[in-house]
């Protein structure tokens, strides 16, 4: 899974020890035409090519170097029907109905993706057993009233778990409650995106590997993408790299790419636990992550390890820090985590927006891009699929989910990028003051 570019960690995830092997599809060495040229080959772009062809439209989908190799493959995965920081009332008070539709399909996101993965025979260790994002300190369960209320008034069916509750859930006291949404959980990501990439082949999407586009020109009604050694020719383009926007080639779309702050998330496996631990610590298997900044989260996979993560201001000697911060984090919380060792450490870029909304913009006629999952992108991206699908073949903007707003680049991006591993350090501080509710 390496890559030329040396400023991006080429370290395999673990998924890539666990998921079965996907052999690249070949580059594209030719000029080819196409109706709808897809440029990346994570979530979003699959999915979209997926509801694309199955609407009998002939889609190609470039990905830079292979299937799942990006934020689509190397996440926690989990699968969770909230964003992280655009609360419901914020998002409908700005985008109106439309705000109003994309809460909806926020809110349906994890189910859509556990429902498309049954439907499309994707094998990627899928465990719907909910996502429960436990309130850190007693003050911070208000935080989990307010979410809860807001979410259940537009008929999510979550519910709040009180800290007896918590505690049999977790199998630790060191929480105080919180929201409970049964219809979150976790996948194991990069066989998802490999899967999900099989089902787009089954209805005849091309798929071009290790394709880097180098860029898009407008050619009469419709557009060329071109890449190294080919091109295609579409009527309509959608750029779904994300967070990964300049991380191949920084040419491709700079004006896309100074809208999100790549952040450098880290992941760790465990070794697996035993049967007598794993009934004890979080013995109903749910997605957790809790009401932290500086976000404190964990799952199972299907061997019983717990795959967990963080990050950090300092990348040196990253790996080893990364093992002593969570296996820290494990002993305060489950002492008799106290001998967990880490078998597997590895990053991935987080896109985050200044105003943590996911942004929906329209590059020129028939031209789309989406970025700014916040760290909340596995559900939302698959789901977003059927609706850019939609977008990129001529609904009406008033019928759509998706807010399409105008570019603001962030000012001086190059050091904004390189200081929001900062942003940690006020992240601790307010995860130890009491919240302020609106």
């Amino acid at each position: 899974m390496s890559h030329p570019n040396e400023n991006i960690v080429s370290v395999p995830s673990f998924w890539d020890n666990v998921s079965s092997a996907r052999s690249p599809a070949s580059r594209l060495t030719d000029s080819i035409r196409a109706e709808i040229t897809i440029i990346g080959g994570g979530f979003t772009g699959l999915s979209t090519a997926l509801a694309l062809a199955k609407a009998g439209k002939k889609v190609a989908v470039l990905e830079g170097c292979v299937i799942g190799w990006g934020a689509s493959g190397r996440n926690n995965g989990q699968v969770i029907p909230v964003l992280s920081a655009a609360e419901p009332d914020a998002i409908e008070q700005r985008f109106g109905e439309t705000g109003e539709r994309l809460v909806h399909l926020i809110r349906d996101s994890a189910e859509y993706t556990f429902d498309l993965a049954k439907k499309e025979n994707i094998e990627c260790e899928a465990e719907q057993t909910g996502w429960f994002q436990p309130a850190h300190t007693p003050d911070h369960i208000r935080i989990s009233q307010q979410r809860h209320k807001a979410w259940a008034k537009r008929g999510a069916p979550c519910r709040m778990v009180d800290r007896n509750e918590s505690v049999k859930m977790l199998g630790s006291d060191k929480w105080y409650g919180g929201m409970f949404n049964p219809t979150g959980g976790h996948i194991n990501p990069l066989a998802y995106a490999r899967g999900l990439a099989s089902a787009c082949e089954a209805v005849g999407v091309q798929i071009f590997e290790n394709t880097p586009a180098t860029d898009v020109t407008r050619s009469g009604d419709g557009w060329i993408v071109h890449s190294e050694n080919g091109e295609v020719t579409s009527d309509a383009v959608m750029l779904a790299t994300h967070a990964y926007s300049d991380a191949i080639r920084p040419q491709l779309s700079p004006i896309i790419a100074r809208t999100t702050i790549p952040v450098n998330a880290w992941q760790v496996a465990s070794e697996p636990l035993s049967e007598d631990l794993r009934k004890y610590i979080v013995p109903g298997r749910q997605a957790v992550s809790d009401t932290r900044g500086d976000l404190q989260y964990f799952r199972y996979d299907a061997r019983n390890r717990l795959i967990s993560g963080g990050a950090m201001i300092f990348q040196q000697n990253a790996q080893e820090r990364m093992k002593s911060i969570i296996g820290k984090r494990f002993t305060d919380n489950f002492p008799a985590l106290k001998d967990l060792r880490f078998s597997h450490v590895w990053s991935g870029y987080v896109g985050r927006t200044v105003d943590g909304f996911p942004h929906f913009h329209q590059l020129g006629p028939d031209y789309w891009a989406w970025t700014g999952g916040n760290g909340r992108a596995v559900a939302l991206s698959i789901a977003l699929g059927p609706k850019l699908a939609k977008a990129i073949t001529g609904t009406s903007q008033k019928d759509l989910s998706l807010p399409v707003t105008e570019i603001t680049q962030i000012p001086m991006h190059f050091i904004a990028r390189r200081v929001a591993r900062l942003a940690l350090v006020w992240f601790r501080w307010r995860d130890g003051q009491p919240p302020k509710i609106n």
